[in-house]
């Protein structure tokens, strides 16, 4: 993407990113060079100014890019299959991570309650003051007789049973930036030149050197300006889902690869994207504060964060395969091919779901549980958790 075609912020949202900035440099002169991870933990989240925190609209057609259950209701309702069939052996609550429009919350709950197995209560933990109140406004739209189900809360519970969902959610955890360069291990930190913020690479933080020769002995040396990323919150993410979580599953949906993919040699340049009025471009420097910026997730260290944390690995497959083994096929049946508009529609849905063009092969569901015997019937079709 062309700077131009980036710089088109209106007058209101380019003073807004540069409130941010100037909490950024603020805090750059307080504590000096600033970790990437530190970076994108406050364009994407800082109180009222970040991305996900401050007003804008972010979602579908007016905002910047466009997520699975708004492209399809079948989306929903095959994640609320997978929960019912999980409800059914846990009781229990349904807990939503960043639930973006509300509308597969929404989707969701009226699903379950044609399959009569409602959850005692659908919780919703998000960062967004403005999001919520989009949620609660979609809700009350699609679903108002269920709205009394949902309870929205600002921490994990302290103990819960049911099934945990996150759509979307680990790519927009802030990640660790490093660079191979003359056979060294550096990090990339961003200080102040001239009153702007800028990218600096040097030594390695004692825990990235550390996790890179790891990535390295288990996935071959890394070549001279090889640059990828590190999500150093997910341990502490999964641990702390595991340690509410007593009995149930964990269902998370994002794009990413196993860990031999994600740090394959001809994988170079790294995940990083940053998407602006449906337009993707790499440089998380431009805008700050109006654009969403995330990085591909390494499903294997999800695996092993898991696995260190008492929880087992119920299935690992592309989206695809698992809308198929949750019934996206018979969900489509019932709608009626001579009502051509609305049928042409929901197919062209479930193409964008599926194709291995769009979203069916980028995009991966791993399910996790915890004292739960059954099977999860996503991943019948299709596991791949062998591979992580």
């Amino acid at each position: 993407m062309k700077e131009t075609d980036i710089v088109t912020a209106d007058e209101a949202a380019i003073e807004h990113s540069e409130r941010l900035q100037a909490v950024i440099r603020d805090e750059i002169s307080t504590t000096g060079a600033m970790p990437f991870d530190r970076f994108m933990e406050l364009a994407l989240y800082a109180p009222g100014l970040g991305y996900y925190t401050a007003g804008s609209q972010k979602f579908g057609a007016a905002g910047d890019f466009v997520t699975a259950p708004e492209i399809s209701v079948l989306f929903s309702q095959c994640l609320a299959n997978q929960c019912a069939e999980i409800l059914q052996n846990t009781s229990g609550d349904i807990l939503e991570f960043g639930a973006g429009s509300g509308i597969m919350a929404a989707h969701i709950l009226l699903h379950l309650e044609k399959l009569d197995c409602l959850p005692l209560q659908y919780l919703i933990l998000d960062l967004s003051p403005d999001l919520k109140q989009r949620q609660q406004q979609t809700i009350k739209n699609l679903a108002p007789h269920l709205l009394e189900k949902v309870t929205w809360i600002s921490q994990l519970p302290g103990s819960f049973n049911g099934v945990m969902l996150g759509n979307e959610v680990l790519d927009a955890m802030p990640v660790s930036m490093f660079q191979k360069q003359g056979g060294e291990i550096l990090e990339q930190f961003l200080v102040v030149q001239q009153n702007e913020i800028k990218p600096l690479w040097q030594e390695a933080s004692a825990l990235l050197y550390q996790r890179v020769q790891q990535l390295e002995k288990a996935y071959g040396r890394f070549s001279d300006g090889y640059t990828s990323e590190i999500n150093f919150r997910l341990d502490g993410w999964i641990e702390s889902l595991a340690g509410c979580l007593n009995k149930g599953a964990i269902i998370l949906i994002d794009y990413g690869y196993a860990g031999h993919e994600f740090y394959h040699a001809d994988r170079k340049m790294g995940t990083l994207i940053c998407h602006y009025q449906h337009r993707a471009h790499d440089d998380p420097f431009k805008l700050i504060g109006l654009q969403d910026v995330t990085a591909n997730v390494d499903f294997s260290a999800v695996k092993q964060a898991a696995e260190n944390n008492g929880l087992q690995v119920a299935g690992f497959t592309p989206q695809a395969n698992f809308l198929v083994s949750a019934g996206i096929e018979t969900l489509l049946s019932t709608y009626d091919p001579n009502d051509t508009e609305n049928f042409i529609a929901i197919s062209q849905g479930v193409k964008a779901l599926m194709l291995p063009s769009e979203m069916g092969e980028r995009f991966k569901v791993i399910g996790l549980t915890k004292n739960i015997e059954a099977a999860l019937s996503g991943f019948a079709m299709r596991d791949l958790s062998d591979r992580l």
